[in-house]
């Protein structure tokens, strides 16, 4: 039996010894807020967003964490996570969250190449009621907050179809509200799970 609730995903982290990427194996930096809320009518809940179509943007129009590249003004990946957040979806991380910590970095990769860049997963409560919130149109189509029971109940776990080079692959995927959430963000959230001690259907 999964146990989804907030105290449990703050010891699990702090025990968690998140593995950092060498900066000469991926010199490259950016991060992503996973946002929590507890709510009484759905439970726990995770943010997420779906990018903005953009030409030249590898992600262009998929499901994702707030968050984006290491920009010279950012001190730390966690300035990123926080300074990506409140441009995204004008949530401040600073007041409005709690940091519970890292989750283990991951390369990106994009069509079949892998990226010289690292990506740092952070998890955060939000501590402070959000009325709604406001997505830059310029980078986000919309905001979707969704129930962690529904990611791990085996009914949302499934397959989307891809092709590269010619080839087809179905790859996993969570669909949700008529979502999908796949990739980077799909891995990512295994990574999570596997920190929570989580499996979908348990």
């Amino acid at each position: 039996m999964n146990r989804v609730d907030l105290p449990w995903i703050r010891e699990r982290i702090s025990r968690h010894q998140a593995r950092a990427i060498r900066p000469d194996v991926a010199p490259r930096r950016a991060a992503v807020a996973s946002v929590l809320r507890e709510t009484e009518e759905r439970g726990l809940e995770m943010l997420f967003i779906q990018r903005a179509q953009q030409d030249g943007d590898p992600w262009s129009g998929h499901m994702a964490f707030p968050g984006g590249r290491m920009e010279p003004e950012d001190q730390s990946p966690l300035d990123t996570a926080r300074r990506e957040t409140a441009e995204e979806v004008q949530i401040d991380l600073a007041q409005a969250g709690e940091l519970i910590g890292p989750v283990d970095d991951i390369i990106a990769s994009a069509r079949g190449r892998v990226l010289p860049l690292a990506i740092t997963p952070f998890v955060f409560e939000l501590t402070a009621p959000v009325e709604a919130v406001v997505a830059d149109p310029s980078e986000v189509e919309e905001v979707l907050w969704v129930p962690v029971r529904m990611l791990l109940d085996p009914a949302h776990s499934s397959t989307v179809a891809y092709e590269l080079a010619g080839e087809r692959f179905h790859l996993p995927c969570f669909r949700v509200f008529g979502r999908v959430i796949w990739g980077l963000t799909y891995q990512m959230l295994m990574r999570l799970f596997a920190v929570l001690e989580w499996e979908p259907g348990a």
